[in-house]
């Protein structure tokens, strides 16, 4: 750190701020610690009385907080995200549109890891809105030395997005509606409306709705004929319990389906189903997504509909992170619920 002339200071680092009072009205920073002085500042700076200035020299191979940021965001950001203006040596990661925040936990423990470097998120597999904040890097010192941030970048190359939103495609869903009781119009169905209602928050259709009995036969036939009409995914509501007459978990089975998981570790939503037929995910949801805010529908179905294909491991890794503890007010997704 140096004192020199104001006129020789262009291109150099402020290490104060620079503060400006306006007699009868406001008292604030003119410039901030570490504003890269530009020739254009001069005459504001001589204009409130600053002829010396407290200043850093770049010598070669370091960087400036400002340029080591933007180079960190630019190179971990991927798709549906775009980075703020640099200020105070921060950059932030802000959503451009709804869709899965999905973060690369593995690479992001590595760019940590880099001495002087910080860079966090929010927690991955999250549905954002437009303009949601997503996540925010700078380094610690001032200055910082050009090879660290050439680790960050080569880190983020390596697993590329670090940080990216997956757009929600609009899918075609098929709903199957079980239970002897709605089929038979003893009670109305209340799960079908929570259904809807659910899908096109995420900016999917449900094109067809089926009721059926507690009958495997019945429910193998639903399951089919979705599929043939064109759905894209299939959910089934209801009967997913171990009762006898729930069929639900046999029926998928005998349609053909191909089962990841029958049972999650998620309260509530433990006695969920994924399975495939083809292509086509086929769930069996339990009666809790009827009832409560947010369930294992919430960790999941978001997932398939950004795209990712959802394994065993992926549903295991939901232990840790899936039980909900029913809050007053429920505050999901901003709480830990389902995140591993």
């Amino acid at each position: 750190m140096r004192v020199i002339p104001v006129t020789e200071a262009v291109g150099t680092v402020l290490c104060h701020d620079v503060t400006r009072i306006v007699p009868g009205g406001e008292k604030g920073p003119a410039f901030r610690k570490g504003h890269v002085i530009r020739s254009e500042d001069i005459p504001a700076l001589l204009d409130i009385g600053k002829e010396h200035l407290y200043v850093l020299h770049l010598p070669p191979g370091m960087l400036h907080e400002n340029e080591a940021a933007e180079r960190m965001a630019r190179t971990a950001t991927g798709g549906g995200i775009r980075c703020t203006p640099v200020s105070e040596g921060k950059v932030n990661l802000v959503a451009d549109a709804v869709g899965l925040l999905t973060v690369n936990t593995e690479g992001l423990r590595h760019v940590n890891a880099i001495e002087g470097v910080v860079f966090g998120t929010l927690h991955t597999h999250r549905t954002v809105g437009a303009g949601s904040p997503v996540a925010g890097t700078r380094v610690i010192p001032l200055v910082i030395e050009e090879e660290k941030i050439q680790q960050v970048e080569a880190v983020c190359r390596r697993y590329h997005p670090l940080v990216e939103i997956k757009p929600f495609r609009p899918w075609k869903i098929g709903m199957i509606t079980t239970g002897s009781e709605v089929y038979h119009g003893r009670i109305a169905d209340k799960f079908g409306p929570v259904i809807r209602e659910k899908f096109a928050a995420l900016g999917s259709t449900v094109i067809e709705q089926i009721l059926v009995s507690d009958d495997r036969a019945m429910t193998v036939a639903a399951i089919h004929r979705l599929i043939a009409a064109g759905a894209e995914m299939v959910v089934a509501t209801g009967g997913m319990s171990v009762d006898p007459d729930d069929q639900t978990p046999a029926s998928i089975r005998a349609a053909g389906g191909a089962v990841v998981t029958y049972g999650a570790p998620v309260f509530p939503g433990a006695m969920f189903m994924l399975a495939y037929i083809g292509r086509v995910p086929v769930l069996g949801l339990p009666g809790c997504v009827m009832y409560f805010r947010a369930t294992i529908f919430d960790l999941i179905v978001s997932r398939l509909l950004a795209g990712e294909t959802v394994t065993r491991e992926d549903i295991i890794a939901l232990g840790h992170g899936g039980f909900c503890p029913a809050c007053p007010e429920c505050r999901y997704p901003q709480c830990g619920f389902g995140k591993t």
